[in-house]
């Protein structure tokens, strides 16, 4: 299998992607390309050690800055790393997509090159949640601010391909975030939504509040772009804040420190459940191409997971599966 991956992506470019890079291919025995300025890429690469790994540079003289306006940086910069990797996906030079560059980059990019797979209104954002029972499955989380009911519904398809093919969850269970569990509460969004999801054939459970999220009630949440992405960085934030409140109490207290030594390992695994590195990148769905997007604040391990993501996809055929259950609706629609 062979990723590419845009070298020039994350805050701290080349290091974490080329460092990901190395430990994807390692451990997982995949083809890598990098693509970037091979003046800036090559030196880095040069300082680990290659050997048995299969590991090649692609130039791109250009960068999409994250600050850049995502459409007029990608249809201006034709030479940008990210671009020139877009149009290796689309030519069949590689089998996936990694970047931990700007996400509306990535997304123009993947629409002006990829496209949309037949039948779907939008592509979505997703992401990997925590819960209290493992993780579920969270879309969009920032690809489109504004939806239509049938975004919805067409994220809620792609997301159970997701969670049965990448997560190996059978039926998975599909719910609506809003701010009340009961039908008929929720936005004018939600509420034209929700007949759409019970029609579907889907394994829908109806809605879910923000408690209920992270209480494990789904395996599926959809919910607008907006909303999933206030979800995201509130959570973000709130677990940092909890981190490092916890430690400064337990500083302050000298037999809570002799505690918290003994309580170190429990501490450490919330920490791996909790840590959003460990779930690498979120898959942009709805494009026609495998296409990963990483946190901009990547560091090597979680660009060497956001590569495994990537690859998993491939693996479990999920493409062809997205393409043949929206063109399975599409059809059942026009029979009725």
């Amino acid at each position: 299998m062979k990723i590419v991956v845009d070298a020039m992506g994350s805050d701290r470019y080349p290091q974490p992607d080329v460092g990901g890079a190395v430990q994807a291919a390692r451990e997982y025995g995949v083809e890598i390309v990098l693509v970037g300025i091979k003046d800036v890429v090559e030196p880095e690469l040069a300082k680990h050690d290659l050997a048995g790994l299969c590991i090649s540079t692609v130039h791109a003289s250009q960068i999409i800055e994250m600050k850049e306006h995502p459409a007029a940086a990608v249809k201006s910069k034709k030479d940008a790393s990210m671009v020139v990797a877009m149009q290796m996906l689309k030519q069949g030079q590689v089998d996936a997509y990694v970047s931990a560059g700007n996400s509306g980059g990535v997304l123009a990019s993947a629409l002006l090159y990829l496209g949309r797979i037949r039948g779907v209104k939008r592509p979505a954002l997703c992401s990997i949640f925590p819960t209290r029972t493992g993780v579920c499955f969270l879309l969009d989380i920032g690809a489109n601010a504004d939806c239509k009911p049938e975004y919805l519904l067409q994220f809620a398809i792609m997301g159970s391909v997701y969670a049965e093919r990448v997560m190996g969850i059978a039926n998975p269970r599909v719910a609506i975030v809003s701010n009340g569990e009961e039908e008929g509460k929720g936005n004018a969004l939600v509420q034209e939504s929700v007949p759409l999801l019970k029609a579907s054939g889907l394994n829908f459970v109806g809605n879910a509040e923000g408690k209920d999220i992270p209480g494990g009630v789904a395996d599926v949440v959809v919910t607008d772009g907006f909303t999933g992405n206030v979800i995201v960085k509130l959570t973000e934030g709130v677990a940092g804040f909890l981190k490092d409140i916890i430690k400064t109490e337990i500083k302050r207290r000298p037999l809570a420190v002799v505690g918290g030594a003994l309580a170190k390992a429990a501490f450490d695994q919330v920490g791996k459940r909790t840590d959003w590195r460990e779930y690498g990148g979120g898959p942009l769905l709805g494009v026609d191409g495998v296409v990963i997007v990483g946190h901009g604040r990547s560091d090597a391990y979680a660009i060497k997971n956001a590569i495994r993501v990537a690859k998993e996809v491939v693996e479990q055929n999920t493409l062809p599966a997205i393409r043949e259950d929206i063109a399975r609706h599409l059809t059942s629609i026009s029979e009725e």
